[in-house]
This record gives structure tokens, sequence and C-alpha cells, in this order.
């Protein structure tokens, strides 16, 4: 009786870890696609600081082009930089959360093959199968 339990709370463990590692692989690519994104916004920015004001610019909608003041074009890159910049910091802390709850069920999962050794056995001879 005690061992169907230790092992249905094997494979609830088991299933709230792979849940949270795909949860952090998730949050992982969610970053770097910001980080990427704020390089863009970064550089854009970058080369329109180097021109002067009364350049003729042009802003790309689609398959459109619009003719726009640098100014204009400036502001929507700075503000493309710090939402990236605030998205990856909202990221980061999601990162470090899952981390937390990853390092709450590898010890759940610890303390359950600690109290029964017999299912650990079972885990490792199925395991090297």
């Amino acid at each position: 009786m005690a061992d169907e339990a230790n092992r249905a709370a094997f494979i609830e463990i088991q299933g709230r870890m792979i849940e949270l590692t795909g949860k952090v692989k998730q949050v992982q690519t969610q970053m770097r696609n910001k980080e990427g994104e704020k390089k863009r916004a970064y550089l854009t920015l970058e080369e329109l600081r180097q021109l002067s004001d009364d350049t003729v610019t042009y802003k790309s909608i689609g398959r459109t082009f619009v003719l726009e003041p640098v100014s204009v074009l400036m502001d929507e890159q700075e503000k493309k930089l710090k939402d990236s910049e605030a998205a990856i910091t909202a990221l980061q802390t999601s990162k470090e959360y899952l981390e937390k709850q990853m390092a709450e069920v590898e010890n759940n999962l610890r303390e359950l093959l600690q109290q029964d050794p017999g299912l650990a056995r079972q885990i490792m001879s199925m395991s090297v199968m």
C-alpha cells in the first residue's frame, strides 16, 4: 500500500519536474528573443543618433514606407529598448521563481527516494535498461 503511494508520489513529482523544466526553457527562449529585440533597438537608435534632424527618414510599415522625422523614429526605438528591458527583468524574475520551484521539487524527490530505498532501486534498474 505504501509502495503504491510512493510510486504515485514519484510519478506526480516527475510530472511536475517535467512541467517546470519546460516552463524554464520557454522563459529562457522568451528572454533570448527580448535580448535580440533590445539589441536591434539599441543598434538602430545608435545609427539614428548619427543623423541630423533635417535628414529624410522613412519608417517601414509592412510593404509601405512612410516619411517620418528622425525624432519620431528615435522615440519609437527608445520605447522598444525600454519595453524590452522591462520584459527581460520580468522574465528573469519569473525564471528565478521557477528555478526555486524546481529546487523544491528536487528536494521532495530526494526525500521520497530516501524514505523508500526500494523505489530508488526500481527507478535505477529502469533507467539502466
